[in-house]
């Protein structure tokens, strides 16, 4: 189920909720029309599981991106890293399935609206945390407002991987990531 999903999640990605057809799913997850609504009620049942799969293996590559770092403030920077990656090159172009949910289908959907929001407040939570360690360990100064700081960078990662859509360069990416983290000192 997890590779389907997987190919679920590629398609709706790159397509987008409303310019994926079922004939699409099907195609992308090699399954058969009947098969699809045997293990799903419908396309919006299939996008549902294809965002919660997306959000678990999306989250566990970022912890563990963020696992190596010693110290608060290279786990930010492993983060950011880890969004920046994501927003250039082929990965870039396919986008991120949260943030086209949020742009497509988050002021029409309610169930998905509150989906999107519940993602986006434990990414915020998550980057909070880690700037709370790095100010425990001295690597990120005391008087950085948690809070705020964390909201920035979640809008800094979603933006990312909007623009990353672009077509945006290694490099270029690398580059948002060395500024924000000024925003640490």
């Amino acid at each position: 189920m997890d590779e389907v999903l997987d190919k679920a999640v590629r398609i709706f990605c790159e397509r987008g909720y409303h310019a994926t057809s079922i004939g699409d799913l099907t195609a992308a997850m090699e399954l058969a029309s009947g098969s699809v609504y045997k293990a799903f009620k419908d396309k919006r049942s299939v996008f549902l599981a294809a965002l919660d799969r997306y959000k678990t293996v999306r989250d566990a590559k970022l912890r563990e991106a963020v696992g190596t770092a010693r110290t608060g403030k290279d786990r930010v920077s492993k983060a950011l890293t880890f969004y920046a990656e994501s927003a250039q090159g082929a990965s870039g172009r396919q986008g991120c399935l949260v943030v086209g949910s949020a742009a497509e289908l988050a002021t029409l959907d309610d169930e998905i609206a509150q989906w999107v929001k519940s993602a986006l407040v434990r990414n915020e939570a998550f980057i909070g945390e880690l700037i709370r360690q790095g100010q425990a360990d001295g690597s990120i100064p005391a008087h950085v407002d948690r809070a705020a700081t964390a909201r920035l960078l979640l809008c800094l990662t979603q933006g990312m991987r909007l623009v990353g859509k672009t077509g945006r360069t290694r490099r270029e990416m690398a580059a948002v990531v060395d500024v924000a983290m000024k925003t640490l000192a």
